[in-house]
C-alpha cells in the first residue's frame, strides 16, 4: 500500500472536514490532517503519532509547548490534551491512530 502526500491532500480538500481517514488496518488508522487557522481537536482514545509534511508552529502536548517543522515525529499517549497552534498556512500532518482504546501501557 502506497499513499502520496499530494494527493491525500487533493482528496482532503474536496471535504469540508480538516482531516481524511486514508487507510484502516486492525489497529492502525492513518489519517491526513490540515486544520485552518485553528485546531479544535479534544484528547483521543488512542495513542497517536503525528508526521508533519508542511508548515511550522507550535506543538502543545500534555502542557508542554514545543516548535515543529517538517518531518518532525510527534507521540500523544491516549487521552492527553494537545493541540497545534501559531502554525503557518501550509501546515499538515500525517496521524497515526493504533492500539487499544485508552492506549498502550
Amino acid at each position: 500500500m502506497k499513499i502520496n502526500t499530494q494527493e491525500a491532500l487533493k482528496k482532503l480538500s474536496r471535504t469540508n472536514s480538516p482531516f481524511l481517514t486514508l487507510f484502516e488496518h486492525g489497529t492502525l488508522s492513518v489519517e491526513i490532517y490540515k486544520p485552518e487557522k485553528v485546531d479544535l481537536q479534544q484528547p483521543h482514545t488512542r495513542d497517536e503519532v503525528y508526521v508533519v509534511v508542511s508548515g511550522t508552529g507550535e506543538f502543545l502536548n500534555d502542557g508542554e509547548r514545543t516548535t515543529f517543522a517538517p518531518g518532525d515525529f510527534l507521540f500523544v499517549p491516549a487521552g492527553v490534551e494537545h493541540r497545534f497552534e501559531n502554525f503557518t498556512e501550509d501546515f499538515s500532518t500525517w496521524v497515526l491512530f493504533y492500539g487499544p482504546e485508552g492506549g498502550e501501557k
